[in-house]
């Protein structure tokens, strides 16, 4: 099975949840996306991805180009 089949199957499926199922889903993905998105961004971290736009970043602290929030 495709990818593109697979989606379609999914989409599929969660149309035809009911209001509490989707409720569900909604949460249980909205975690899953937040725990894939952490494990992204500390991968990026570990492997120097950020550290251009961390120096960056301190580069506009230090001349005091920052707002503060």
């Amino acid at each position: 099975m495709t990818n593109a089949n697979q989606l379609k199957e999914i989409e599929k499926a969660v149309s035809q949840l009911s209001p509490q199922d989707l409720r569900e889903f909604r949460d249980w993905f909205a975690q899953f996306d937040s725990e894939a998105w952490d494990r992204q961004f500390e991968k990026d971290v570990a492997t120097g991805k950020l550290d251009e736009l961390a120096e960056k970043a301190l580069k506009h602290l230090r001349e005091g180009n920052c707002n503060n929030l």
